[in-house]
């Protein structure tokens, strides 16, 4: 066998591996209490919860799942949560994609679609562009820290219940801080 083989070979074989143990990760059960949500806590994106708006943002580069908390950008940005949650709608509609383009966007694509967001939610809103851009940044970065550390959490749960070890948590969070794969819907409680 050439070494080309061998390596592609092993390429697969670890990739399948991490496949199977995020899968794993993904379904594990466990028996510990899950925490309840507070007013701290937001509660999962894509949800119907008040407070949340359902819908694509700017954080997925486009209009497709996910959401963010409603509440608390319209405290940021000094606005009543019926007024943002109007001009999200508005904001949306007026920079969707066209229609087909369904392909994953470029981080230079996301960057301009999140830009194109932010301005016209602001124009919707009258309210700085800047002041938009930043209040989303902000939450964004707060959804990137806890979905991380919600993601830590479940490793370390899956360690200790014996579903990995801890050099395959290890690889996983590798995989996960490199972007090769992305953990949807964490542990079940």
């Amino acid at each position: 066998m050439s070494k080309k083989m061998i390596i592609g070979i092993s390429a697969a074989a670890m990739a399948a591996g991490i496949g199977v143990g995020a899968t794993s990760l993904a379904n594990a059960e466990t028996t510990s209490p899950t925490p309840s949500a507070t007013a701290s806590q937001a509660p999962a994106r894509g949800t119907d919860e008040p407070g949340r708006e359902k819908g694509g943002g700017p954080e997925r580069g486009g209009h497709r799942g996910g959401g963010f908390d409603t509440a608390a950008l319209a405290s940021k940005l000094g606005v009543e949560e019926a007024a943002l949650t109007e001009a999200l709608k508005a904001a949306r509609e007026a920079t969707r994609p066209e229609e087909g383009t369904r392909t994953a966007p470029t981080e230079a694509e996301r960057t301009a679609r999140e830009a194109a967001f932010a301005k016209a939610l602001a124009s919707e809103l009258k309210l700085d562009e800047q002041k938009v851009t930043d209040a989303l940044a902000e939450l964004r970065a707060a959804e990137d820290a806890q979905r991380t550390a919600d993601q830590k959490e479940a490793l370390a749960q899956a360690v200790t219940d014996g579903k990995l070890t801890q050099s395959e948590a290890d690889a996983v969070q590798k995989a996960l801080d490199a972007g090769i794969v992305s953990m949807r819907g964490g542990h079940k409680g």
